[in-house]
Order: structure tokens, then C-alpha cells, then sequence
């Protein structure tokens, strides 16, 4: 009774603060309208032209008036139907609270109060598997998602966009790549789309296959890094990347004094801002698969006399204490809410140096996970990417590591092993 309450509570809270329906109530005021579409104007590129005279004092009138309306502090939420509209209301009245790499106080989405229990997903085949003494995290992920309805039918649809040609050229389908990364992101839980992305790997192998958990052939790479300048901007001009990078920028701003490293001390809403990046224009993901190193497919290089500029957002993802320290803890089993002496043990170590630290949390791949890494081959990238999460559970190991491999070159039939798996 308690819980269903406190649910209803927070569904009438949320109503009173979405920017859809303070929209629809500001459309439908005839104080409140004119001014929104004034405002409108004001942040639509050259719509201030349109204004005339007084521009500049129009818009700031408007804006003030607005502050007062139930526009103010209205939010969104990730993934929710009609999201660009809701964040093209909540922008038109921050506008100006992002430009470049200003960091903002606030972003569209709400918050995230705490963590969550990754902790019960720790070895889904504990009790089928009882002469293991350790535990691998990744396999269990990835076993834990197949047996989970919704996360094993969102991670299916988005491998099948990402590694299915479009059309003579052989390519993928970038769009459709990220919208479906987007959905598995925004509608999976924690739990287990972070299993899957930041459980520790202790080889080469595993490291390669949780890089390529989000298909990076399809979803970000190119022939050649782009400038982040130009990334940023294509972010910008996007409602739902510039309200995700809003988010990561808040929920993962460094602080050197805080115990965390976390100006926020959050490390959970840190990682849920992260992953709220990837399927946008700043998709990052490991830079390599020797470190827990991350980056978005970007560079400096002809930042020109913008290269401070450049490098403090790239920073931002490759010299961010705030960001190591949740995937280290995150990586070595700790609870997400850190204090002084947890915090004081992290350091920038590679998986290698985590899995010595961390006694019984990662073991060495079975023998179906050592493709080697060097084989950059779409075929290779396949089998990283379905690895173990396609066997099913009860199967002969190497009998299931020959029937992968037949199946490599055929896309449909990694789908139907992946669901053979997860039946079983």
C-alpha cells in the first residue's frame, strides 16, 4: 500500500514539473502564450530580427515574465515520448545557460536522487556453476541481460540495427544505430546496461569485446577523428545531445577537494550521465584494450587558437577524477556511495592493476573469448560483441564456441543464437 502511494506521489510530482504540460497550460493562457512565442522567436537563430527595435529588451521581458510561469523548473525525462519537444521548451528558457563548455547548475532531466543495487546481479550461475571460486562480471552481464525481457529484446534490436548493412555500400545505418542504442540506454536498467559497459575485464580479449559492447564500427568511428569543436557544435544544435552533455557536465564536474573527486559526490548519477551520452554525436567509449581509459572519437589536433577550449572538453572525459573514480569503483565492486577512506584508495590504475586488488570479482576469459584483438575484421567484432551472452547456459562449451563461429558471417543467425541463448 506504502509503495503504491509513494508511487503515485511521485507520478503527480513529476506531472506538475513537465515541460510538456506547462507548455500545453502556457499555450492555452492568453497572458502566458504571447510571451512564449515571443520568447521562441528569440532563440530561433535570426527570429530576433523578426522582433525589430527592442529586441534585446522584448526577450528579456519575456524570459522574466516566464520565470514566474509553471515553466520554470519544469524538467524531462530520458527517453520519454515527444522528448525533443519537451526539451525545446525547457531550452527556450535556458538558452544562454550553454554555450561552449559553460557548465550549467541545472539540466532538463531528473535527477538522480541515489544509486542502485548492482550487487544482486553478482553471478546469475552461482548456483549452477558451484566449483567456481571467482566471479566473471562481464559473463554474468551479459548472462543476467538474456534472461531480463526487456533488456535482452532492446540489446537484440540495437546489435541487429548496428551490424546490418544499409543498402550496396555494406555500411551500417549510423542513425538508426544510435536511436536504438539510445533506447536500450534510456529504457534498460542501470543494473544492467552498466554490468554490461563497465564490468572489469582482466585480458586483452575481454577488454576488446566491452569495447565493441556498443558496436563502435557503426555508432562513432570514421575514417579520421573530427575536431571536438565541430563534434560540440553538431551536439549543441541537437536538443537531446546538448540536454545529455548538460547532464554528464554537471553529474560528473571534478572537484579536487571533495572526498568523491565529485563535485556532486554522486558516483551512480555520474555513470548514468555517461551512459545518457552514448547514440550522440559525443558517444564515448574505451579508447583501447589496455586501459579503462575513455574518450568520444574526436581530437584537438586542429583546434587552432581554440585548443584550450578543445581540450577542456575533451579533458572532461580523459582527465576527470570524478568520472575515473565511479568507473574504478564501479570496476572493483564498491558501493556507489563513497566515503573519504574508499575514496582515498582510488587511483588511475589499468583493469590489469584493479584485478590484484580485487580478489575473487574478475577471472580469466574461457576459452571462447580469446579472439584476438589485433583482427579488426567485422566478422571479429561480432564475436566480441555477442561472445558468451549467445551460449546457452546448459550448452557444451566448445560445441557452443564452433556454433558461434558458424554463425559469424551470417547476421540473422547471431539473432537466433542469442535468442536460443536466452531461452534455455
Amino acid at each position: 500500500m506504502c509503495v503504491c502511494v509513494s508511487t503515485a506521489l511521485q507520478v503527480l510530482l513529476y506531472a506538475s514539473r513537465d515541460c510538456l504540460l506547462a507548455g500545453d497550460s502556457c499555450s492555452s493562457d492568453e497572458t502566458c502564450s504571447p510571451r512564449l512565442r515571443t520568447l521562441r522567436q528569440c532563440v530561433a537563430g535570426d527570429g530576433s530580427v523578426k522582433l525589430g527595435p527592442g529586441a534585446r529588451s522584448q526577450c528579456a521581458n519575456a524570459v522574466s515574465a516566464l520565470l514566474s510561469s509553471p515553466l520554470h523548473g519544469c524538467q524531462c525525462r530520458r527517453g520519454m515520448k515527444r522528448e525533443k519537444n519537451c526539451l525545446s521548451i525547457y531550452w527556450s528558457l535556458h538558452q544562454s545557460g550553454m554555450h561552449g563548455l559553460n557548465l550549467v547548475e541545472s539540466y532538463p532531466y531528473e535527477a538522480v536522487e541515489k544509486g542502485y543495487d548492482y550487487v544482486r546481479l553478482a553471478s546469475i550461475t552461482a548456483e549452477s556453476e558451484l566449483g567456481m571460486s571467482t566471479v566473471n562480471r562481464c559473463l554474468d552481464a551479459a548472462k543476467a541481460c538474456n534472461v531480463d525481457d526487456v533488456c535482452q529484446k532492446l540489446r537484440t534490436e540495437y546489435v541487429s540495427a548496428c551490424i546490418k548493412p544499409a543498402g550496396k555500400s555494406g555500411l551500417c545505418n549510423r542513425s538508426r544505430c544510435n536511436k536504438a542504442l539510445r533506447r536500450f540506454f534510456d529504457r534498460v536498467p542501470a543494473e544492467h546496461t552498466h554490468e554490461l559497459l563497465f564490468c572489469p575485464c582482466s585480458d586483452m580479449a575481454c577488454s576488446e569485446r566491452r569495447r565493441q559492447t556498443i558496436v563502435p564500427s557503426c555508432s562513432y568511428e570514421g575514417p579520421e577523428k573530427p575536431s571536438c569543436l565541430t563534434v560540440m557544435r553538431v551536439c549543441h544544435a541537437d536538443y537531446i545531445c546538448r540536454s545529455r552533455l548538460a547532464q554528464f557536465q554537471h553529474d560528473c564536474q571534478p572537484e579536487a577537494q571533495s572526498a568523491s573527486g565529485c563535485k556532486q559526490g554522486n558516483y551512480a548519477a555520474c555513470l548514468v550521465a555517461y551512459t545518457g551520452l552514448i547514440g550522440s554525436p559525443i558517444t564515448p567509449n574505451y579508447v583501447d584494450n589496455s586501459t579503462s581509459n575513455v574518450s568520444p572519437w574526436c581530437s584537438c589536433s586542429t583546434s587552432g587558437n581554440q585548443r584550450e577550449q578543445c581540450a577542456e572538453f575533451l579533458d572532461y572525459f580523459t582527465d576527470n577524477i570524478c568520472l575515473r573514480n565511479a568507473l574504478l569503483t564501479f570496476g572493483n565492486g564498491m558501493d556507489l556511495t563513497p566515503t573519504p577512506s574508499q575514496s582515498e584508495r582510488l587511483s588511475p590504475v589499468t583493469d590489469r592493476e584493479a584485478r590484484h586488488t580485487t580478489a575473487g570479482l574478475v577471472t580469466m576469459d574461457t576459452d571462447q573469448n580469446i579472439a584476438s584483438p589485433a583482427m579488426p575484421t567485422q566478422d571479429i567484432e561480432n564475436e566480441r560483441l555477442w561472445g558468451d551472452s549467445t551460449i546457452p547456459f546448459h550448452t557444451d562449451r566448445n560445441s557452443a564456441h564452433v556454433s558461434a563461429h558458424v554463425c559469424l558471417l551470417v547476421p540473422t543467425c547471431l539473432l537466433l543464437l542469442l535468442l536460443l541463448g536466452s531461452e534455455q
